[in-house]
């Protein structure tokens, strides 16, 4: 009899502090633990200021209890500056998914990218740029196939400051709506360096 394969699935979402990646870190991991009974392990770092410096959340998504809480090959890397993108996308497995805000990254490293304006939507379409992260965060909920969209939106109206729930859920179904446009099966296969074209 085979044995079964453990499914574990590492996400890293990276910016810079005050774009709000921990929050929506936090959401993912409420849905994906709360309310769709799986496993999953959230962690977070800052720079050494909180608003500007670096920061980063990972998630480890799995169907068993998980044995290490980090992220060590990323399934799926957000980045949502271009810092943040030059310093981690060599953490994706070869068939890892690179999710950039092209409104604030311009160089991609590799060919393997699913390029969406999350700052620009938020900014331009809902009037709030703060809300860059929840258009981003319905993107990458659908992309990874991780979490269910109803799950997602349930913790996020719990998490969100009273009174900006609307526009959060918003945001939320905005990014989910531009990642449905994306045709994965359109990307090369597997990642390729910038340094090995």
């Amino acid at each position: 009899m085979p044995k079964e394969r453990k499914q574990r699935y590492e996400m890293r979402f990276s910016g810079s502090g005050g774009q709000g990646l921990i929050t929506a870190a936090v959401v993912f991991a409420e849905a994906v633990g709360v309310h769709d009974g799986k496993y999953v392990c959230q962690t977070q770092s800052y720079g050494p200021e909180a608003r500007g410096g670096k920061s980063k959340a990972e998630l480890v998504v799995s169907d068993t209890a998980i044995d290490y809480p980090k992220a060590r090959q990323l399934d799926l890397l957000l980045t949502m500056n271009q810092a943040a993108c030059d310093a981690y996308y060599r953490d994706l497995k070869p068939e890892g998914l690179l999710v950039i805000d092209s409104s604030l990254v311009e160089q991609y490293p590799t060919n393997r990218v699913i390029a969406i304006p999350f700052t620009q939507i938020a900014k331009e379409e809902l009037g709030k740029e703060m809300v860059a992260n929840m258009v981003a965060l319905g993107a990458v909920g659908l992309l990874s196939g991780q979490v269910i969209s109803n799950s997602l939106e349930k913790a996020l109206l719990s998490r969100v400051p009273a009174g900006t729930e609307e526009l959060n859920k918003k945001a939320l179904h905005r990014g989910m709506d531009e990642a449905a446009k994306i045709n994965l099966d359109a990307l090369p296969r597997t990642i390729l360096h910038d340094d090995e074209v």
